[in-house]
Formats: structure tokens, sequence, C-alpha cells
């Protein structure tokens, strides 16, 4: 998986839906960024919220489990290598579908965290979607639903203060071509996102989760 990600991660540096973005903005400001907060962007990819972070003051380091992704550490969501609350806020952005153990990973990033922990990703749909997001890239393990979520956070600890929704369009050509999804495979994609298609059927549309949870004091 790491020389996988590694090979795309130019494609993803350059993505529209990665580098901009009503909700990339919206993760920044839950971040409570400011001079001298200490932020870790977990499974940074191609460095976006890493990069809005540190224009507003912020300390950031960024890790990832892809050396190509040039991240200042290599190392899993689930394997942090960092002591109990190195960070003022720990965020992760579009990326936690494809963590292998999510519970895990979100227990390390509540541990890493004394303050706050923001979180972005694909709310999950149905299971048509699932089939073909596995489909496109094999890498993709699983979206959650908002409730999944809540559940998730509070149980290594945190409180869920804020929970919105943002609804985005993906162009499919590009989208595929982010995986090397072609032929067949990339035909049988489109087709299992038949309900979710927009336009003329060259694009379709999911939802993102963003979640603000704060390190329980009790």
């Amino acid at each position: 998986m790491t020389d996988v990600w590694s090979d795309r991660a130019e494609g993803y540096r350059t993505s529209g839906t990665h580098m901009q973005g009503d909700d990339l903005e919206r993760v920044v400001q839950l971040c409570e960024p400011g001079p001298g907060v200490k932020a870790l962007d977990v499974a940074t990819g191609g460095g976006h919220v890493a990069r809005r972070l540190r224009e507003e003051g912020c300390q950031v380091v960024t890790l990832d489990p892809a050396p190509g992704m040039g991240a200042d550490v290599v190392a899993r969501a689930e394997d942090v290598p960092f002591a109990d609350g190195s960070f003022d806020v720990v965020v992760t952005r579009i990326a936690a579908h494809h963590f292998g153990d999510i519970r895990a990973a979100v227990a390390e990033m509540a541990r890493v965290s004394n303050r706050l922990v923001v979180v972005e990703d694909t709310l999950f749909l149905s299971e048509q979607q699932e089939a073909a997001e596995r489909l496109r890239d094999p890498t993709h393990v699983r979206s959650y639903s908002e409730d999944e979520w809540r559940e998730l956070l509070e149980q290594a600890g945190l409180e869920v203060e804020q929970v919105e929704h943002f609804e985005k369009v993906h162009v499919l050509a590009e989208w595929l071509a982010r995986t090397g999804c072609e032929g067949d495979e990339a035909r049988r994609v489109k087709e299992l996102l038949a309900p979710v298609l927009v336009g003329d059927g060259d694009a379709w549309r999911d939802v993102k989760v963003v979640i603000k949870a704060r390190k329980s004091q009790r």
C-alpha cells in the first residue's frame, strides 16, 4: 500500500478535491489555529491541511505511511510515534476510509492530542457506493456513518462538539485516473455509482462529514 500511495503522491498534491474547498477551510477553522498552536496532520497526503494551518501560524508536523508523500514522519495512523498530549490539535482529512484499524487510529489521535481532534471523511451512504470505492481503489477499507464516527470518537475519550456535512462533486474521469482505474473496471464503477451521478454522468457526488471533538476533561 505504501508504494502505491507514493506513486500516487503527485496526483493528490494537485487534486482540486483535496487542495481547496469550503470543507478544507472549515476543517482549518475547527482546528482553532493560531500562532504557537501545535498541530499533527495525520495521513497528510498532499499536505493541504498542513499548508493552510501553517498559513494560520500553527506549528505543524505531518505524518503519512507513504514515503513519497514527503511527510515529516513516515508512520501509520495506528502507530503515531509521539508521547501522550504532544499536540494541541490532531487532524485528518479525507483519509480515514483507508485506515486498516479505525479504532486504533482514532485512539492514537486522541492519545497524542491535549485538546482537539478534527476529522473529515467521506460519509457512508450505501453498500453499492462502498463497492464502487473498493473497485476503483483496493486500498479503500470503509466509510462510516455519522453515528459510527460519534461512537468511535467518544470511545476514544473525546466529546463531539460540532458535526457538519459538505456535498462534493467529483469529475469521474479525473477521480478514476488518480488510482489508475480504467477499462471494464472503470465502466463497472460508473454503473455502481449510477444513483449519485450528476450532469451528463461525467461526475458524481458524495458527502463529507466534518467533526470537531474535544479531549474529555473527566
